[in-house]
Formats: structure tokens, C-alpha cells, sequence
């Protein structure tokens, strides 16, 4: 399976990445490498957990990612 995998920097610097399709699928590092070596870690956990509990496990259709910047008065 793929998922869309969100990666944001907090204010302490660490690298947040987020799976949107997985409510509360959330892992963290030190650097984006370290973020996505522990959120496929993550993103597996979530699955088995779903599965051993008779839940579906959701699958991502029609994302679309779109950045926009914004100016303010």
C-alpha cells in the first residue's frame, strides 16, 4: 500500500511526519531521514493493529497535494 506521508518541522527542530489517511498515525526523528524510517515503522504497526482488531485498513484514493502561498495586508 502507499500513503501520503506530510514531513514538518516543530519548533524544537525535530521532523514531524504525519499520515493523513491513518487518523493519529504520527512519528518523529531528528533529521527526514530518521521521520520516515520510523513513520514506516508507524504506518506497519497501525495496519497490524487494524487487522488483529477486525478493522479495515484505509486505503488513500484521489489525494491531491497543492502549496499556496499567501500574502496578508
Amino acid at each position: 500500500m502507499r500513503y501520503t506521508v506530510v514531513l514538518e518541522r516543530d519548533p524544537s527542530g525535530l521532523v514531524v511526519a504525519h499520515v493523513p489517511t491513518l487518523r493519529g498515525c504520527v512519528s518523529q526523528g531528528k533529521t527526514k531521514r530518521e521521520a520516515m524510517r520510523n513513520i514506516k515503522e508507524a504506518i506497519s504497526l497501525y495496519i497490524e493493529t487494524l487487522i488483529e482488531h477486525g478493522q479495515s485498513v484505509p486505503v488513500e484514493t484521489g489525494r491531491e497535494m497543492v502549496e499556496l502561498s499567501v500574502v496578508g495586508k
